[in-house]
């Protein structure tokens, strides 16, 4: 690259000089974590009859990208009970809605989601119902494009659980409002 003056290549390297210190704040900045929850759609495992030593999600801040790590979540009330035993549907959208309200409590929502891991535990039984009601909510919910998705069949915590399903979602810190409980 040629520049005509003195005064362009002096700008220049500057510019390139202001560049390189912006990469190495970066590259040294601290990574902000910490556990996220939502009282009022989930309990935490800590406090279930036989505790669990998990966070329901964490929140890692990366310099105006905030990731949310949501952990897996199932049909589970705010008391830490199963809900809707034996009725896949009900179930899903339950953790459907528990999702949904972690996701509330970080001032993000669906469209925010860009990966899901799906645990059924009876894949074969299970998948033509799960595929019909997670297209059901993803159009509910406007989604476009959709999260990659992966499904598992899995042998879940708790023998009544019929579905669990982790979420990554990614979005601008910027755009949120903080929202305590």
């Amino acid at each position: 690259m040629e520049f005509g003056s003195k005064k362009e290549k002096d700008m220049e390297q500057s510019n390139m000089s202001t560049f390189a210190e912006i990469l190495e704040t970066i590259a040294h900045a601290p990574i902000q974590k910490r556990a996220i929850t939502n009282h009022g759609v989930l309990n935490e495992a800590y406090a279930y009859p036989k505790p669990s030593s998990f966070s329901r999600g964490m929140r890692i801040d990366l310099n105006g990208l905030t990731i949310l790590l949501i952990s897996g979540t199932a049909s589970i009330d705010e008391h830490g009970q199963t809900v809707h035993v034996g009725d896949f549907r009900a179930q899903l959208r339950r953790t459907y809605d528990n999702i949904t309200g972690l996701l509330a409590s970080e001032g993000c929502t669906w469209h925010d989601i860009v990966r899901t891991t799906c645990y059924l535990r009876d894949i074969d039984r299970d998948y033509e119902v799960f595929n019909e009601e997670r297209t059901r909510f993803f159009k509910e919910m406007g989604l476009d494009p959709l999260p990659a998705s992966t499904g598992i069949q899995a042998h879940l915590c708790r023998p009544e659980l019929l579905v669990e399903i982790e979420a990554i979602a990614m979005f601008r810190s910027e755009r949120v409002v903080d929202s305590k409980e």
